[in-house]
Protein backbone atom coordinates (compact mmCIF):
# COMPACT_ATOMS: atom_id res chain seq x y z
CA UNK A 1 0.00 0.00 0.00
CA UNK A 2 1.28 3.10 -0.66
CA UNK A 3 1.27 6.92 1.23
CA UNK A 4 -1.73 7.77 -0.92
CA UNK A 5 -3.53 5.33 -0.75
CA UNK A 6 -2.55 4.87 3.36
CA UNK A 7 -3.83 8.58 3.44
CA UNK A 8 -6.98 7.97 1.29
CA UNK A 9 -8.26 4.90 3.32
CA UNK A 10 -7.96 6.78 6.62
CA UNK A 11 -9.99 9.99 5.42
CA UNK A 12 -12.33 7.23 4.21
CA UNK A 13 -12.51 5.64 7.41
CA UNK A 14 -13.25 9.03 9.16
CA UNK A 15 -15.46 10.27 6.74
CA UNK A 16 -17.52 7.42 7.47
CA UNK A 17 -17.66 9.00 11.52
CA UNK A 18 -17.92 12.52 10.88
CA UNK A 19 -19.78 13.63 8.91
CA UNK A 20 -21.92 10.60 7.58
CA UNK A 21 -22.29 9.25 11.27
CA UNK A 22 -23.52 12.27 12.11
CA UNK A 23 -26.17 13.04 9.67
CA UNK A 24 -27.24 9.48 9.95
CA UNK A 25 -27.38 10.08 13.76
CA UNK A 26 -29.57 12.84 13.15
CA UNK A 27 -31.47 11.24 10.63
CA UNK A 28 -32.35 8.65 13.17
CA UNK A 29 -33.31 11.29 15.73
CA UNK A 30 -35.61 13.42 13.54
CA UNK A 31 -37.96 10.20 12.52
CA UNK A 32 -37.62 8.97 16.04
CA UNK A 33 -39.88 12.28 16.76
CA UNK A 34 -42.90 10.31 15.05
CA UNK A 35 -43.11 8.51 18.33
CA UNK A 36 -44.48 11.29 20.13
CA UNK A 37 -47.32 11.46 17.09
CA UNK A 38 -47.43 12.63 13.85
CA UNK A 39 -47.79 16.38 15.07
CA UNK A 40 -44.33 16.43 16.51
CA UNK A 41 -42.86 15.31 13.42
CA UNK A 42 -43.83 17.58 11.35
CA UNK A 43 -42.74 19.95 13.37
CA UNK A 44 -39.36 18.61 13.30
CA UNK A 45 -39.57 18.61 9.37
CA UNK A 46 -40.93 21.81 9.65
CA UNK A 47 -37.71 23.06 11.85
CA UNK A 48 -35.17 21.80 9.29
CA UNK A 49 -37.02 23.54 6.15
CA UNK A 50 -36.92 26.96 8.06
CA UNK A 51 -32.89 26.75 7.72
CA UNK A 52 -32.52 29.27 4.83
CA UNK A 53 -31.53 27.99 1.45
CA UNK A 54 -28.31 29.80 1.32
CA UNK A 55 -26.83 28.01 4.78
CA UNK A 56 -28.55 24.58 3.66
CA UNK A 57 -27.65 23.99 0.34
CA UNK A 58 -23.80 24.66 0.84
CA UNK A 59 -24.01 22.62 4.04
CA UNK A 60 -25.73 19.77 2.17
CA UNK A 61 -23.21 19.98 -0.45
CA UNK A 62 -19.95 20.41 1.43
CA UNK A 63 -20.59 18.36 4.87
CA UNK A 64 -22.97 15.20 3.60
CA UNK A 65 -23.25 14.87 -0.64
CA UNK A 66 -19.55 15.67 -0.94
CA UNK A 67 -18.36 13.41 2.12
CA UNK A 68 -20.98 10.66 0.59
CA UNK A 69 -20.00 10.11 -2.45
CA UNK A 70 -16.04 9.74 -1.51
CA UNK A 71 -17.00 7.62 1.27
CA UNK A 72 -19.21 5.61 -1.22
CA UNK A 73 -16.49 5.71 -4.75
CA UNK A 74 -13.72 4.63 -2.91
CA UNK A 75 -15.88 2.41 -0.62
CA UNK A 76 -16.65 0.29 -3.85
CA UNK A 77 -13.39 0.58 -5.01
CA UNK A 78 -12.13 -1.24 -1.42
CA UNK A 79 -14.94 -3.86 -1.40
CA UNK A 80 -14.07 -5.01 -5.39
CA UNK A 81 -10.61 -5.15 -4.55
CA UNK A 82 -11.47 -7.12 -1.19
CA UNK A 83 -10.35 -10.78 -0.73
CA UNK A 84 -13.51 -11.59 1.63
CA UNK A 85 -12.78 -15.15 3.48
CA UNK A 86 -15.95 -15.48 5.63
CA UNK A 87 -17.32 -18.73 3.72
CA UNK A 88 -14.09 -20.46 3.72
CA UNK A 89 -13.14 -19.74 7.46
CA UNK A 90 -16.23 -18.53 9.39
CA UNK A 91 -14.87 -16.41 11.97
CA UNK A 92 -16.74 -13.62 13.09
CA UNK A 93 -14.77 -10.85 12.26
CA UNK A 94 -14.20 -12.61 8.86
CA UNK A 95 -18.72 -12.56 8.36
CA UNK A 96 -18.23 -8.23 10.00
CA UNK A 97 -16.24 -8.02 7.30
CA UNK A 98 -18.19 -9.23 4.89
CA UNK A 99 -21.36 -8.09 6.50
CA UNK A 100 -19.88 -4.36 5.90
CA UNK A 101 -19.06 -4.79 2.22
CA UNK A 102 -22.85 -6.09 1.57
CA UNK A 103 -24.58 -3.34 3.60
CA UNK A 104 -22.45 -0.85 2.11
CA UNK A 105 -23.94 -1.95 -1.40
CA UNK A 106 -27.50 -1.90 0.27
CA UNK A 107 -27.25 1.03 1.66
CA UNK A 108 -25.71 2.61 -1.44
CA UNK A 109 -29.03 1.49 -3.32
CA UNK A 110 -31.31 2.32 -0.86
CA UNK A 111 -29.45 6.12 -0.43
CA UNK A 112 -30.29 6.45 -4.14
CA UNK A 113 -33.55 5.69 -4.17
CA UNK A 114 -34.52 7.43 -0.61
CA UNK A 115 -32.76 10.80 -1.86
CA UNK A 116 -34.14 10.29 -5.20
CA UNK A 117 -37.61 10.20 -4.45
CA UNK A 118 -38.13 12.55 -1.12
CA UNK A 119 -35.42 15.40 -2.27
CA UNK A 120 -36.02 15.41 -6.13
CA UNK A 121 -39.40 13.70 -7.04
CA UNK A 122 -41.35 15.02 -3.94
CA UNK A 123 -39.71 18.35 -2.80
CA UNK A 124 -38.04 19.76 -5.81
CA UNK A 125 -40.40 18.43 -8.25
CA UNK A 126 -43.28 19.91 -6.19
CA UNK A 127 -45.24 16.22 -5.80
CA UNK A 128 -46.29 16.80 -2.32
CA UNK A 129 -45.05 18.05 1.14
CA UNK A 130 -42.31 15.80 3.00
CA UNK A 131 -44.53 15.02 6.50
CA UNK A 132 -46.38 12.26 8.80
CA UNK A 133 -48.66 11.80 5.78
CA UNK A 134 -46.55 11.29 3.13
CA UNK A 135 -44.51 8.96 4.82
CA UNK A 136 -47.43 6.53 6.18
CA UNK A 137 -48.57 6.38 2.32
CA UNK A 138 -44.91 5.45 1.65
CA UNK A 139 -44.25 3.04 3.87
CA UNK A 140 -48.08 2.11 4.08
CA UNK A 141 -46.68 -0.18 1.05
CA UNK A 142 -45.17 -3.73 2.53
CA UNK A 143 -42.57 -3.90 0.01
CA UNK A 144 -41.12 -0.42 0.57
CA UNK A 145 -41.51 -0.87 4.49
CA UNK A 146 -39.46 -3.68 4.09
CA UNK A 147 -36.75 -1.90 1.84
CA UNK A 148 -36.80 0.57 3.93
CA UNK A 149 -36.66 -1.58 7.32
CA UNK A 150 -33.46 -3.36 5.66
CA UNK A 151 -31.84 0.02 4.63
CA UNK A 152 -32.29 1.65 8.13
CA UNK A 153 -30.48 -1.18 9.82
CA UNK A 154 -27.89 -2.01 6.93
CA UNK A 155 -26.72 1.69 7.13
CA UNK A 156 -26.82 1.57 10.83
CA UNK A 157 -24.70 -1.72 11.18
CA UNK A 158 -22.62 -0.06 8.37
CA UNK A 159 -22.09 2.78 10.59
CA UNK A 160 -21.06 0.83 13.49
CA UNK A 161 -19.44 -1.46 12.68
CA UNK A 162 -17.10 1.09 11.12
CA UNK A 163 -16.52 2.71 13.96
CA UNK A 164 -14.84 -0.25 15.42
CA UNK A 165 -12.65 -0.73 12.07
CA UNK A 166 -11.85 2.81 12.89
CA UNK A 167 -10.72 2.23 16.21
CA UNK A 168 -8.41 -0.47 14.90
CA UNK A 169 -7.38 1.74 11.71
CA UNK A 170 -6.05 4.58 13.80
CA UNK A 171 -4.60 2.81 16.44
CA UNK A 172 -6.81 3.61 19.11
CA UNK A 173 -7.37 -0.06 20.57
CA UNK A 174 -4.10 -2.14 19.91
CA UNK A 175 -4.19 -4.91 22.16
CA UNK A 176 -7.49 -7.92 21.60
CA UNK A 177 -8.78 -7.27 25.15
CA UNK A 178 -9.54 -3.43 23.84
CA UNK A 179 -11.04 -4.40 20.45
CA UNK A 180 -13.68 -6.87 21.80
CA UNK A 181 -14.68 -4.75 24.30
CA UNK A 182 -15.33 -1.69 21.22
CA UNK A 183 -16.41 -4.54 19.14
CA UNK A 184 -19.40 -5.65 22.05
CA UNK A 185 -19.71 -1.72 22.24
CA UNK A 186 -20.57 -1.15 18.61
CA UNK A 187 -22.56 -4.42 18.44
CA UNK A 188 -24.95 -2.76 21.33
CA UNK A 189 -25.22 0.65 19.85
CA UNK A 190 -26.47 -1.47 16.60
CA UNK A 191 -28.93 -3.08 18.26
CA UNK A 192 -29.80 0.46 20.19
CA UNK A 193 -30.31 2.42 17.19
CA UNK A 194 -31.93 -0.72 14.86
CA UNK A 195 -34.90 -0.73 17.46
CA UNK A 196 -35.25 3.21 17.53
CA UNK A 197 -35.38 3.12 13.86
CA UNK A 198 -37.87 0.27 13.25
CA UNK A 199 -40.16 0.88 16.02
CA UNK A 200 -40.82 4.87 14.34
CA UNK A 201 -41.29 2.61 11.20
CA UNK A 202 -44.01 1.27 12.72
CA UNK A 203 -45.29 3.78 14.42
CA UNK A 204 -45.45 5.89 10.67
CA UNK A 205 -48.00 3.13 9.54
CA UNK A 206 -49.88 2.38 12.70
Amino acid sequence: MNNFDFYLRRIHSITGVVPIGFFLLEHIFSISTVMAGGKAFDETVGHLASIPPQIMYPMEILFIAIPILFHGIYGAYIALNAKNNAQSYGYARNWQFYLQRMSAWYTAVFLIIHVGYLRFFIKAGGNGTIGFDLMHNHLANPIMFIFYAIGMVAAIYHFTNGLFTLCITWGITVGPRAQAAVNKAAWVLCALLSVVSLVAMFKFVA
